[in-house]
């Protein structure tokens, strides 16, 4: 084989370093979501109605969205191995404050700095990931990382309801302090310097690119959107779900309320091949699927009062569409502009920021007001708009495969 053919093969990302990347996004995007099953423990903590404690995630949501807008981007800007360990820092301080917080306001502090750090670590590390990984894989490797946050995010509702019903739920915030300092000793010796160079460019330059992107790429555009659309649904159900299964006739546990993430990583993981099926050109075909997926599970979670059977199917259908999505708004978004993959981040889930937002807020008013019925109504019609919209956007956003036809 010659030297300029061997050239022209792309190396693969090594499985240990993958697997090292997945584990740390599932650690550091748990933090972002360990407050959802503890809202009940939290507003009797410190005496919030239950109508106004999914301000609590709101909290979260405005670091997340602070991340992503100031922060995220710099992984284009500076050494991104040195930007990550700085932020495992910050994250560690981050979620200390929050387990020694006395009053609602230093509460909410500390969530959005918790927020902020969390968001920045799990986005850096996937950009990180689709540097790192050639086109011809960078579904696979992406998809493999991004579903490190998706168990993160779903088992770190069991984490958190364990470690509360046996010490408090100031104690995962404490414990979650020490596995991000365990992260920072691993991270900095682990992680190899990414073959992209950093782009050349002032930091109010490359915020001001963000915009640009935003104006002028349509796949960011409507996949954004449609991102904005399934988080508003995922958020709308698990932020409320606490709610009736801690009231009777449930009366269920911290513990056994966590569990339900256990179910809802199986569909994740059942969804995990949406980075192969974007390699081979079918997002579009993807995407359809999960939506329709998303829109039915509305249906057996509707009857939860009937059953904790239906229930759990509903979560299963919920997870698996929801993370097909994901992977492959990313898988379709990183494609369009390799060198700003930290800016193109940052911008797609800034959308998600605020259908997360807005379904927490808006989920438990509804619960407060209607019931579980009202917030089954609610994700069921954020979910159908997401269909819509993405039926409405087909044709304007073609697949790789359409792309390369057209070349």
């Amino acid at each position: 084989m010659n030297p300029a053919s061997a050239q022209r093969i792309p190396l693969r990302v090594p499985a240990p370093l993958v697997l090292l990347l997945a584990v740390c996004c599932a650690a550091s995007v748990a933090n972002v979501y360990y407050a959802q099953p503890l809202l009940d423990a939290i507003a009797a903590d410190f005496r919030i109605s239950h109508a106004v404690v999914g301000g609590v995630i709101t909290a979260t949501q405005v670091g997340r969205a602070l991340a992503l807008l100031l922060v995220v981007p710099l992984g284009d800007l500076v050494n991104r191995k040195r930007l990550i360990c700085a932020q495992l820092v910050f994250l560690a301080v981050s979620l200390i404050v929050v387990g020694l917080a006395v009053s609602p306001v230093s509460l909410l502090i500390g969530m959005v700095g918790v927020g902020m750090a969390g968001t920045a670590m799990t986005q850096g590390l996937i950009a990180y990931s689709a540097t790192l990984a050639h086109e011809s894989e960078r579904g696979r490797v992406v998809g493999a990382t991004q579903s490190g946050v998706v168990v993160g995010l779903l088992m770190a509702r069991s984490l958190a309801g364990v470690v509360t019903d046996i010490a408090g739920w100031r104690w995962v915030y404490f414990l979650s302090s020490v596995m991000a300092a365990i992260m920072l000793i691993v991270l900095s010796r682990a992680l190899p310097l990414p073959h992209v160079q950093p782009v050349t460019l002032t930091y109010r330059k490359l915020l001001r690119s963000m915009f640009t992107l935003l104006a002028e790429e349509r796949v960011l555009q409507v996949r954004g959107m449609i991102g904005l659309l399934m988080f508003a649904a995922f958020s709308i159900f698990w932020s409320a779900l606490v709610l009736p299964l801690s009231a009777p006739p449930f009366s269920m546990s911290h513990t056994q309320i966590g569990a339900f993430g256990l179910v809802g990583a199986i569909g994740a993981l059942a969804a995990a091949r949406a980075g192969h099926l974007a390699d081979r050109g079918l997002e579009q075909w993807t995407t359809g699927v999960a939506l329709v997926c998303m829109l039915a599970c509305w249906i057996p979670i509707g009857f939860m009062p009937h059953g904790i059977a239906l229930l759990i199917a509903g979560i299963v259908l919920l997870d698996m569409g929801g993370q097909a999505i994901h992977v492959t708004n990313q898988s379709m978004i990183f494609s369009t502009r390799p060198e700003a993959h930290g800016r193109l981040v940052g911008c797609y889930m800034l959308f998600y920021s605020v259908g997360s937002g807005l379904g927490a807020v808006l989920s438990t008013w509804v619960y407060a007001r209607d019931g579980w019925s009202g917030v089954c109504t609610l994700g069921f019609a954020a979910s159908a708009v997401a269909l819509v919209f993405w039926a409405l956007t087909l044709r304007t956003t073609p697949g790789r495969a359409q792309q390369d036809a057209a070349r």
